[in-house]
């Protein structure tokens, strides 16, 4: 099938304003950087990601999904293939109470801070953590997004997941396979997450509503919060912490063009207005060899890359 033709599949299955053409991805992620997507379609409904992606993989089209592309870097020259976004596919709500716990099922595309809330006005705790993460929950399971000593594995019961095969199956934790920043999810490239169920005890409602504004706060403190960032641009490498091996390398506020190292928190590099991908991969790259040559220590990309090596 031809790509105009695709394009008005795509059209039928979404409708004429949920498709369009080269969409600049700086738009659409944290680090307001990248070119534009050949196509960007945003289902409005989990049946209809599952239509679009079935579509694609018929028509053997190179796509991606995006969330709110808090961990991305995308090339200057853009995406080649189709962007998915979940960004209209956000509804979460409390599902249920069994004893002790209460159950929210959240879509792949709602935001970590609006299920946070939502948990915190019902007295639940046990997603303090992820109030500040500016990700998605489809994103936070795949890469078992955490902070402040939580994790998201310490409260998914399963996810909704759809298979290479275009079946839906429901994961459960252990099959998840949730590790520091990974998950099958990332393993198996071609698995999408569609929506996930957490549990909740009953908590104090004013001291979460506390620690919430503790960690935000924490947050304000230490992070480059004023600049365009993809947030924590390296894992933690065993046995240290990315920061400060950057830091002791010299490298605070390395800069390159208009995108640097933060000297309010290495392990940040930031867009301080009007950055490339490729300054982005200039710096990455500088503190990667400085760190090893120093330290002997590799640092791992936290960020995804998209239209680039």
């Amino acid at each position: 099938m031809a790509e105009s033709e695709i394009v008005k599949k795509l059209i039928e299955i979404n409708g004429e304003q949920q498709v369009s053409m080269s969409e600049p991805m700086s738009r659409h992620t944290t680090f307001r950087i990248g070119g534009p997507a050949k196509v960007f379609v945003s289902p409005d409904n989990i049946e209809k990601i599952i239509k679009t992606i079935e579509l694609l993989k018929k028509e053997e089209m190179e796509y991606f999904i995006l969330g709110n592309g808090s961990n991305l870097l995308v090339a200057d020259e853009g995406y080649t293939g189709i962007i998915v976004s979940t960004e209209n596919i956000k509804s979460a709500s409390i599902e249920k109470e069994d004893g002790e716990l209460t159950y929210i099922c959240a879509e792949a595309g709602a935001m970590l801070s609006k299920v946070s809330v939502l948990a915190a006005e019902s007295s639940l705790t046990g997603f303090e953590f992820a109030g500040g993460i500016p990700g998605t929950i489809g994103g936070a399971v795949s890469m078992n997004a955490g902070a402040y000593g939580g994790e998201i594995k310490d409260v998914i019961v399963s996810a909704d997941v759809l298979m290479e095969d275009g079946k839906v199956i429901r994961f459960t934790k252990d099959e998840l396979e949730l590790s520091y920043r990974n998950s099958i999810i990332q393993k198996e490239k071609q698995l999408i997450v569609l929506a996930a169920e957490f549990a909740f005890k009953k908590g104090n409602k004013s001291e979460i509503l506390a620690k919430m504004k503790d960690f935000s706060q924490r947050r304000r403190d230490k992070q480059p919060l004023e600049y365009a960032s993809a947030g924590s641009t390296f894992k933690r490498p065993e046995g240290y912490f990315a920061g400060k091996l950057i830091d002791d390398a010299g490298l605070r506020g390395y800069r390159v063009g208009n995108v640097m190292v933060s000297e309010k928190h290495c392990g940040f590099v930031v867009n301080v207005g009007g950055g490339t991908c490729e300054e982005a991969k200039a710096v990455i790259a500088h503190v990667k060899d400085e760190v090893e040559k120093q330290f002997g220590v590799t640092l791992e990309l936290e960020v995804r890359k998209l239209g680039w090596q």
